[in-house]
């Protein structure tokens, strides 16, 4: 019995992500893609238009799941320093059970390929910025942060510490997990957002 379009473009897509989770980050080619699903090359263009098709598959997979999560944190939340906790956690612990997409989140698998790729990776960090700086401007509205308090920097900040974070256990072969000392490190990084310059 055949596979169905939708099911084999989605097949397509998990092995990527799976080939993806090798810690040594082999370059995964439309070659050794078609032998991991036992299919023909000509398969897989019959799916997908090119390899950047693919990765733009799986940006689009991230991008659904972070804001389908974002908008209910929002939704749900009323504290903006909750909401902005909320989505951090988020990001790490997606990370955490993802590491094959993570490694495109860092443009580590993105090296060699379509620069609109990595185009399309930083139009998702910016909008996940803007929600950080929406929770955070919530917040300094509800007198959670001090008057003046700049959102953008904090939620800049915010950014600055996931995207290290996701760089760390890609480069240490996903042995340094994004989630790990996270409850020590929210209270620092919060403090960090509150603090008033000199």
């Amino acid at each position: 019995m055949g596979t169905k379009p939708g099911e084999r473009k989605l097949q397509i897509l998990q092995t990527i992500a799976e080939l993806l989770q090798d810690p040594k980050g082999e370059r995964i080619t439309t070659a050794l893609l078609a032998k991991k699903l036992g299919v023909s090359e000509a398969a897989l263009y019959r799916h997908f238009a090119s390899k950047a098709q693919m990765y733009e598959g799986l940006i689009e997979f991230i991008e659904t799941g972070f804001f389908s999560v974002i908008n209910k944190i929002c939704a749900e939340e009323q504290s903006g320093v909750k909401q902005a906790e909320l989505i951090v956690a988020m990001l790490l612990g997606f990370a955490q059970k993802n590491r094959g997409l993570t490694r495109v989140l860092v443009g580590d698998a993105l090296v060699n390929e379509d620069d609109r790729l990595q185009v399309r990776i930083n139009q998702l960090l910016d909008r996940v910025e803007a929600a950080l700086k929406q929770a955070l401007r919530i917040a300094a509205t509800n007198n959670e942060l001090p008057s003046g308090e700049d959102a953008a920097a904090a939620a800049n900040l915010c950014l600055c510490y996931v995207m290290g974070r996701w760089q760390l256990f890609v480069k240490s072969g996903f042995t340094r997990e994004p989630m790990m000392q996270w409850p020590q490190q929210w209270p620092m990084l919060l403090a960090g957002c509150l603090s008033q310059p000199a």
